[in-house]
């Protein structure tokens, strides 16, 4: 059931005072994008009527073909709180179509609402829920960001050590205003690092809320006169930024499929399943829950970050994927390695096609791993049969390149300008000659 209709959007612009209105998508590499439109132009929004160049868009079309629609989602409507009271700004976030109004193949959201459908024609609902790491860093005398922080606080720290409690307690009140439920924050482990959860939703509804959380926190961090990054590892030597991915089905009723009180660990068949197809294609969809040459700098061992691809029935944080301990409606796996530089449309969209596959093939998990994985040795991890996540950029393009299932799940579209683009970007970051190796080399040599 809808949210709003176009009458209560008419409605709830003129009552607000709302001048300018947003209409929001992401390219293929989850960047944000926009075209602002006033108040007077509303009524050609809300009919699918508003064009914008694709061709300027990286991933999207070539020039000869470069019209796109910009169709809004009514249900996203919301006012940014940060902005003016007085010509209010507010956004709705849109679905992307070609002129002939068939949806764009290489629109992220399209993708994820193509497999939510694929969930739901098999009697499944899909929700997930973010724990989103961003670090707050200070800025230079010319309002460039820095790296710098001056605070030195850890892991549940509270004021004076954790010095940014007052921002986020003001990102927390932003976003509680654009009808967020959030649930808990607090200091990470690193110097400047923090983390805010958020409800738990249907799949859609968290990729959505995920753009709108990384806008409002670099947003309202720049108030503060702070840098906000969702960069995975912006300094060495500490814990980086992940987005541990919390994820569930439900029936169309609504009931938790995970949970099966019978089963020793309170585990349905179906949860197993599910879980046993992201396993199955961790490695060749890394790259879409690690997309960077920088997510691999945290991907290493002694920062709390999953380099091994197997699963754990207890609170062990060694393993990809570990099983909560609540129970009933709360029964959910949590995903470990995803960070927060993600596209979450086609993240989620990819965690959602491995788990149906795990469904759909009746595929077998394998045995819980108990024990720290970290404190193994070398031959006690080959003797489980536990590989491990691609160690690079490069390693994990190799693995997505000659995947079938990817190019099923993304399209021909996006699965070529994704791998060109990343292949491009692999082949910049070879070429550069880094600050270590002159440290390292540039004496011995």
């Amino acid at each position: 059931m809808s949210k709003y209709s176009k009458e209560d959007i008419f409605r709830i612009v003129e009552e607000e005072d709302v001048e300018f209105i947003r209409l929001q998508f992401t390219d293929i590499f989850g960047m944000l994008k926009n075209v602002a439109i006033t108040s007077s132009q509303l009524e050609k929004a809300l009919d699918n009527r508003c064009m914008f160049d694709g061709s300027a868009i990286e991933g999207f079309v070539r020039i000869e073909e470069s019209d796109m629609y910009l169709y809004p989602d009514l249900d996203t409507f919301e006012i940014f709180p940060w902005r003016p009271q007085q010509g209010k700004v507010a956004r709705m976030m849109c679905d992307v179509f070609r002129p002939d109004r068939t949806p764009f193949e290489g629109d992220p959201r399209y993708i994820l609402k193509k497999v939510l459908r694929e969930a739901r024609e098999m009697g499944f609902i899909f929700y997930a829920g973010p724990e989103c790491e961003f670090f707050l860093f200070d800025m230079d005398g010319e309002g460039r960001p820095t790296t710098n922080t001056h605070e030195m606080a850890g892991y549940f720290d509270v004021a004076p050590i954790d010095q940014a409690e007052n921002v986020r307690r003001d990102i927390i009140l932003n976003l509680v205003d654009m009808g967020f439920n959030i649930e808990a924050s607090h200091h990470e482990m690193s110097p400047g690092q923090h983390e805010i959860d958020f409800e738990y939703a249907r799949g859609l509804i968290t990729a959505d809320n995920i753009m709108t959380f990384k806008m409002a926190v670099k947003s309202i961090a720049k108030r503060h006169g702070l840098h906000a990054t969702f960069m995975p590892k912006p300094k060495a030597g500490v814990n980086g930024s992940g987005m541990h991915l919390n994820m569930s089905l439900s029936d169309l009723t609504g009931k938790n499929m995970f949970e099966d009180i019978a089963d020793e660990l309170g585990l349905s068949t179906i949860a197993y399943e599910f879980m046993a197809g992201i396993l199955y294609h961790m490695k060749e969809m890394t790259i879409l829950t690690n997309p960077l040459v920088n997510s691999y700098k945290r991907l290493v061992p002694g920062y709390d970050a999953p380099i091994y691809i197997a699963w754990s029935a207890k609170a062990n944080r060694s393993p990809l994927i570990r099983i909560p301990s609540s129970r009933g409606e709360s029964t959910r796996i949590e995903l470990r390695c995803p960070d927060s530089a993600v596209n979450p449309y086609l993240a989620l969209a990819a965690c959602l096609a491995a788990g149906l596959d795990g469904i759909k093939k009746s595929m077998k998990s394998p045995e819980s791993v108990d024990k720290n994985i970290f404190a193994m040795t070398a031959e006690e991890v080959k003797a489980l049969g536990i590989q491990q996540l691609p160690e690079t950029l490069g390693e994990a393009i190799d693995e997505f390149r000659d995947s079938e299932f990817m190019k099923e799940v993304l399209g021909e579209h996006i699965f070529t300008k994704y791998l060109e683009a990343k292949e491009a970007e692999w082949r910049m970051f070879r070429a550069q000659v880094t600050d270590w190796e002159v440290e390292e080399y540039l004496y011995k040599y």
